[in-house]
């Protein structure tokens, strides 16, 4: 450890810092504008700078400078004082007076640094520039004459986002930041760029002018929009959700957020269902929540507990898995799945440990890998920020990467090794063969695609095989990892919301294999099977499962409950109730109890606390929350089963990344970037 003085406080550094890290270490605020802690260092704005000893008697950027032993760091001296404020009079000559209409006004970095480190008067008194504003798609609205060319957009995109679409051009006064080509930048993290934008000139077009933030109610939670349980914050304005917005969580997704997590609220609002149908005369009638039951419960006692069957859907909470089982397996219903995709894995077995459906390198942990094997997932569109952190490896050189399954630009180099099955077998005779073998920390991510469908298990048996060839799964590494793309698949696996021994799975339960189907929120599902049987869908909004019912009870959406949700990795984690549920909706598993007392089969818990209690007592995993599992080793060739394999292509059962559930279907903001996005993915595949 080396040693420095910040204004006269010595400080412990590590090597290789900056002097802003060192500073920031002794609880100095330096203000910056073009440097991130995320970012590389630009060195743009000259906002951070301080007096340095030994060293030339003039202000320095401290982003840029390397910190060294015996230095001591000055950050309130005259000269810099005096620095800062030319500084700030420099980057306000063009700026617009424009912040009673700016939707960055009250989140603005410029507004408080000007405050805090600014003259507080001009000597400039030309004409201000004006630059036009620039097209770059349906997430983010330029005002680009506010732009101080901090290049945090630029260095984002190309650097996390991995398109480089957007640069600046001209020099002087005269330089801007736009795309290329004036094209809408294509990635599916594009929103970040709103919230790094220290100065308004980007900001968030699905949001523009609705809000102003001190209006809104902050919660904290989780998004469940995917498998990775971002750590959210939803801001809503009475009962509307306003905006979500990422909050800082280093082992999942850092500060940054997916375009869906954080632009689908809008659909929170819309294509609800706010009260019980049933259908009459082959049209679906609002009724009373007394009729709907009564409806449901008189369909159950008169069908035959074989011929009853419940699918779980991708945004169903642990709660309401937990109260679902507890009814229908009282009632000899054992008829349960909870993988709309037909993924085979689950449930615990002795031969199929929780470990065989995690991603037990965890997210973070992934960066530590030095060899990776994707098979059937097209990451970028599955798990965003996870193929974000493979790019941040790839970077450094620190990973090489090869694909079974269909090439996609997922923003990095790879070897590709075969579309499907068969290129299972072919590693053996390809290069990269030679670099899991070589490599100390190899891992291997499968997509849920690849091990599903009838030879589902075969598949996840040949992969078994293959990570146990190149060590994969030893002690001290577990480098087998399942891409879920669903919020609530692990939480049902964990569960044992799967059919066990000749109950049927999703796949024969639409198949019309069941005369009664319970769909929990499960829309993600091919409906035209299911003209003879009864349907009951609970959920919040109208999609496929909605119109295929014959009884609806409405549902509570994700910002409307406090639910555990379990992400891909097996942490436990919470979602918190930003609002209450649309119209006479109820929480899912209030639903589930109320239809309890109507079959005659009352569960013991009317709260969600002892919901909960019995959920933790009978499935003490769910006890430990925000906790990553402990990564370990197990017999990785038992999972899978033998048997033949089709010579199907591995193909991402999301085929549009920006409609993949209810919630985003409904949204406009959604359907925008979806159309903005085809015509870019259609001359792609061309």
């Amino acid at each position: 450890m080396a040693k420095a003085k910040v204004n006269g406080v010595e400080v412990e550094f590590d090597p290789g810092m900056t002097v802003l890290q060192v500073a920031e270490l002794a609880g100095e605020e330096i203000p910056r504008f073009c440097y991130h802690e995320s970012l590389s260092i630009a060195g743009n704005c000259r906002m951070c700078l301080v007096e340095v000893k030994p060293g030339p008697p003039k202000p320095q950027a401290s982003c840029a400078l390397p910190a060294a032993e015996g230095q001591e760091i000055f950050t309130n001296t005259p000269m810099v004082k005096k620095a800062r404020e030319g500084v700030m009079e420099f980057l306000l000559i063009n700026h617009p007076l424009d912040c009673p209409i700016c939707d960055q006004g009250g989140e603005c970095d410029l507004q408080d640094q000007s405050v805090a480190y600014g003259k507080g008067s001009s000597r400039y008194d030309e004409n201000k520039r004006a630059v036009e504003e620039k097209n770059l798609g349906p997430t983010i609205k330029t005002f680009m004459t506010r732009c101080i060319q901090c290049t945090r957009c630029v260095r984002f995109t190309t650097e996390v986002a991995g398109v480089t679409e957007m640069g600046m051009i001209s020099r002087g006064e005269n330089a801007e930041i736009t795309s290329y080509l004036e094209q809408s930048v294509s990635s599916e993290l594009s929103g970040n760029v709103n919230d790094l934008c220290p100065v308004g000139a980007l900001t968030h077009r699905p949001w523009s002018f609705n809000y102003r933030p001190w209006e809104l109610t902050k919660t904290e939670t989780i998004d469940v929009h995917d498998a990775l349980g971002a750590h959210i914050r939803i801001d809503n304005r009475g009962p509307a959700v306003l905006r979500a917005l990422p909050r800082l969580k280093e082992e999942i997704n850092e500060e940054w957020l997916t375009d869906k997590s954080r632009y689908a609220v809008d659909g929170l609002s819309r294509q609800r269902l706010d009260k019980p149908y049933v259908r009459k005369g082959g049209k679906l009638v609002a009724v009373s929540w007394d009729e709907a039951l009564s409806t449901v419960a008189g369909k159950i006692k008169a069908t035959d507990a074989s011929k009853i069957g419940v699918i779980a859907g991708d945004l169903i909470d642990a709660e309401a898995m937990k109260a679902t089982k507890d009814l229908f397996y009282g009632l000899g219903v054992t008829n349960l799945d909870c993988r709309q995709e037909g993924a085979k894995i689950g449930p615990v077995t002795q031969s199929t440990p929780r470990e065989s459906w995690l991603f037990n390198t965890g997210i973070a942990g992934l960066e530590e890998a030095d060899a990776i094997l994707l098979i059937g997932t097209d990451l970028r569109a599955e798990a965003s920020l996870i193929n974000a952190r493979i790019r941040k490896s790839w970077l450094k050189g620190k990973v090489q990467v090869a694909v079974i399954g269909q090439p996609t630009d997922l923003t990095y180099d790879y070897a590709h090794i075969g579309a499907g099955p068969k290129a299972l077998k072919d590693l053996k005779k390809h290069a990269f063969r030679d670099v899991l073998k070589n490599a100390q920390k190899p891992a291997i991510l499968v997509g849920s695609n690849a091990i599903s469908g009838p030879d589902g298990a075969a598949v996840l048996k040949e992969i078994a095989l293959i990570a146990d060839d190149y060590d994969v799964v030893k002690d001290g590494w577990n480098g087998f990892n399942i891409v879920h793309t669903a919020a609530s698949r692990v939480a049902g696996l964990d569960l044992g919301f799967v059919p066990v021994g000749e109950a049927k799975d999703a796949a024969a339960m639409l198949n019309g294999g069941v005369d009664l189907l319970v769909l929990l929120g499960a829309d993600e599902i091919d409906t035209r099977n299911l003209d003879k049987s009864f349907v009951v869908y609970i959920g919040s909004h109208g999609d496929a499962g909605a119109a295929a019912a014959d009884v609806i009870l409405p549902g509570a959406a994700y910002t409307e409950k406090s639910g555990i949700y379990t992400n891909l990795e097996g942490r436990i984690q919470i979602a918190e109730r930003c609002v209450f549920p649309k119209g006479e909706a109820k929480e899912d598993w209030a639903i589930i109890r109320a239809l309890s007392g109507y079959v005659g089969h009352t569960l013991p818990y009317d709260n969600l606390s002892a919901l909960r209690e019995k959920l933790i007592t009978d499935h003490p995993v769910f006890g430990r929350v925000d906790v990553r599992p402990a990564s370990k080793a197990f017999d990785v060739k038992a999972i899978g089963s033998k048997g033949e394999i089709s010579d199907r292509p591995f193909v991402s059962h999301i085929t549009d990344f920006y409609l993949t559930n209810p919630i985003a279907r409904a949204s406009v903001a959604m359907a925008e970037c979806s159309a903005a996005r085809r015509p870019q993915m259609s001359a792609a595949a061309e």
